[in-house]
């Protein structure tokens, strides 16, 4: 890591030292907001920003996000957690309190494009991605050069059919080595086995072009010219074993017409991939997304 970047990442950590992040999933009733208003305002909580979402007011299941300020949070957090189980149980609540201030230790995996790569690093390089980026990780040399100068590892680790199994192996050592959280596949041009993927359940996001399934394969952009497309797009989304029908989190289109030719399709879509993937890496980051089955709730 680079010295700007720990500049600009320790003040965040210091500006919100004492904020927090409350996510809960329960069976929708009357009175959770204000069962947990009541109980942070009694812990001497201020609340910042809320947000909530029933899927059924009439026995569907309600999520809320609430974010909060709490001085000495650092030394109160336990206590608070142990003291709001009364609550959730009270409510049958799934729970969590996350620390903002707390940043996510983060692996990129690309292969040879490297525009979805190229976005994170600037957004980080700005002080818009919040996390810790502890590592690339490629099949390809291409994107070395990138990445070092930043002060972030690069892993060189040529990967195909035949080896898998033992390259992914290599790579959940050096995931497990770094305490890695969260895995990002910026245009990574391999498919992750079903050991690697239950080893980070709703926590390895994907980009690729919303083409799907219409155009399933190679070349989808070249077969989406000759069809006369007038939408194109991308979709982010986290990855299962189902192949590119993980929970998705953030999608976007632009339209083309007859004028646009493959190349400028393509350059079009990168674009998209770029925007798409940045913002479900931001959201996933900052606590904003619960997954429900194969669907998912942003806040």
């Amino acid at each position: 890591m680079n010295e700007m970047v720990q500049q600009q990442l320790k003040a965040f950590q210091h500006q919100y030292r004492n904020r927090a992040v409350l996510l809960i999933k329960c069976p929708d009733q009357p009175g959770i907001v204000s069962a947990v208003s009541a109980f942070l305002f009694s812990h001497g909580a201020n609340i910042v920003e809320s947000n909530q979402y029933s899927s059924d007011p009439d026995g569907g299941t309600f999520f809320l996000r609430m974010e909060f300020e709490l001085r000495q949070l650092s030394n109160r957090l336990f206590s608070l957690k142990e003291d709001f189980s009364r609550i959730a149980e009270r409510f049958g609540m799934d729970f969590s309190f996350r620390r903002i201030s707390h940043l996510k230790r983060m692996a990129i995996f690309v292969s040879k494009e490297a525009h979805c790569l190229l976005e994170l690093l600037w957004e980080y390089q700005s002080g818009d991605l919040l996390a810790d980026i502890a590592m690339v990780i490629s099949n390809h040399p291409d994107a070395k050069d990138l990445v070092e100068p930043l002060g972030i590892p690069f892993y060189y680790l040529p990967a195909n059919k035949e080896i898998r199994s033992q390259v992914e192996q290599q790579q959940l050592d050096l995931l497990r080595e770094h305490q890695i959280e969260v895995i990002v596949l910026a245009r990574y041009m391999q498919v992750l086995t079903p050991k690697f993927v239950e080893q980070y359940p709703n926590s390895i996001i994907n980009i690729h072009h919303s083409f799907l399934p219409a155009f399933v394969g190679a070349r989808p952009y070249e077969r989406a010219y000759e069809r006369g497309v007038k939408l194109i797009g991308a979709t982010s989304h986290y990855v299962t074993n189902d192949l590119d029908e993980g929970p998705i989190i953030e999608q976007d289109i632009e339209r083309v017409d007859h004028r646009n030719h493959v190349d400028s399709l393509k350059k079009i879509g990168r674009s998209i991939e770029r925007r798409v993937l940045a913002k479900a890496v931001k959201w996933h980051l900052e606590d904003r997304v619960i997954v429900v089955k194969n669907k998912t709730i942003v806040f």
